[in-house]
């Protein structure tokens, strides 16, 4: 682990950020004027309050803590293939609280010892090659964000991946990506060697490769397709397709429907896997209003697994309707049914408050059933008909203007109740983040 104070970290990176390049031919400063033209260094200030508060006499998580962000990406030397880099340092203060209650959060850094790191801070970085309307990244800062790869960036620190990830553009209306990835350093580490897995069996691979892309046949039609494999864990295949309907008055229904296969492979090490998970959501718009309802339902004996980045971690690979922030309801056979609420305060009419929105959701789940796993699966902590809710409530607002410009603050409370089953826990969860970007140059 690197200990440096943040001071220094914050000076550091910005020295490897600055555009001080060697002179060593007649070529030299224009490939440098390339590199730098574009060149951007921004800095995020990230404070994040957390409280999990577990019932039935469960531990309690609570930490505080102070995020800081370098981001340095660099623009192209001159011609058809445009060479650069990125780097990226991190930093985390701890804020306090009470011993007992840290480290099981995912906020602050695991000392090893039961407790937690008061300081704590890494680097990490990757070279990039564009041309033809595609970029090939190399190195230990990767985030590429789809629907079977998606390292979460919901604590202090960001997931990243180490690697190979290529995306492609050749046209507006289509996206293709790939990647291969062999490391992982997850949100509550500083560390870029460790592995990847199953979030829900708690094993591990050494290895991801994905493959997919997105394609707007239209204005309103968007179709995406993607495919993985975790070595010797699945190969999962993840279907969408979306449409919306522009009413008269400019209200809009929108139905989206995503669809998972996940199969065993290789060595199996998280046992027998055949499982298909669904859902379909409508969704209808009018001003400052958005309501949506949403099915979801899970086919199969193990439950619809996904990406985790560290042992007991949870990752954003899971792109269902009814995915929330303490359960996805995603068990095996089980069925839910999710209803949403937003709000843009900044298109209502007398009472508007433009950066201000509100989001509220209820989902209830039932029918999950681990009767059916096989003998010594690590998927058997589930019991039979199992039943629970959740209740969320998500308040958002960003500075519009002035000095403190694109400050934003979060509040994000959630209530979840396990009625009848094993495979969770009764909790509340309170979360609180205020963020502030700089951008230096």
């Amino acid at each position: 682990m690197m200990k440096q104070p943040i001071c220094m970290l914050l000076v550091g990176a910005a020295f490897l950020a600055a555009p001080a390049w060697p002179h060593t031919s007649p070529a030299a400063p224009d490939v440098a004027a390339g590199l730098v033209q574009d060149s951007h260094l921004d800095l995020l200030l990230r404070n994040l309050y957390w409280n999990h508060d577990r019932k039935q006499g469960q531990p309690d998580n609570r930490e505080w803590g102070q995020g800081l962000r370098l981001a340095f990406r660099s623009g192209y030397t001159p011609g058809p293939l445009g060479l650069g880099l990125d780097l990226n340092a991190y930093g985390i203060v701890n804020l306090g609280g009470r011993r007992e209650y840290q480290g099981r959060a995912g906020v602050l850094v695991p000392d090893g010892r039961g407790g937690v790191h008061d300081e704590s801070s890494t680097a990490e970085g990757a070279v990039k090659l564009k041309g033809y309307a595609s970029e090939l990244r190399y190195g230990n800062n990767l985030r590429p964000y789809n629907p079977v790869f998606a390292p979460a960036d919901t604590r202090l620190l960001p997931a990243s991946a180490t690697g190979l990830w290529l995306t492609s553009q050749p046209r507006p209306d289509l996206f293709l990506e790939a990647g291969r990835m062999t490391r992982a350093r997850d949100f509550n580490q500083v560390s870029h060697d460790g592995r990847f897995y199953a979030s829900y069996a708690g094993v591990s691979t050494d290895q991801v490769v994905f493959l997919g892309g997105r394609h707007d046949l239209d204005e309103a039609t968007r179709l995406t397709a993607y495919g993985s494999e975790f070595r010797d864990i699945w190969k999962q295949l993840y279907l969408a397709a979306g449409h919306t309907l522009v009413m008269p008055g400019g209200n809009a229904l929108n139905l989206d429907l995503s669809a998972y296969r996940s199969l065993d492979s290789g060595a199996k090490r998280a046992g027998d896997i055949d499982v298909t998970a669904w859902g379909l959501a409508l969704s209808y718009t009018a001003g400052a209003h958005t309501f949506k309802v949403a099915r979801q339902q899970v086919h199969g004996d193990q439950p619809m697994d996904y990406l985790g980045m560290g042992p007991g971690t949870y990752h954003d690979s899971i792109f269902l309707p009814n995915s929330s922030q303490l359960a996805d309801f995603n068990g095996p056979r089980e069925k839910s049914w999710g209803f949403f609420y937003a709000l843009d305060l900044g298109k209502l009419g007398g009472a508007r408050l433009p950066g201000a929105s509100v989001q509220m959701r209820y989902v209830r789940g039932s029918g999950a059933n681990g009767n059916h796993l096989a003998p010594g699966s690590p998927y058997a902590f589930y019991a039979a008909n199992e039943k629970h809710w959740e209740s969320d409530i998500d308040l958002r607002y960003v500075v519009q203007s002035g000095s403190a410009r694109n400050l934003s603050m979060r509040l994000r409370y959630a209530m979840h109740r396990m009625t009848q089953g094993t495979s969770g826990a009764s909790s509340n969860q309170f979360r609180l983040i205020v963020e502030y970007p700089l951008p230096i140059f």
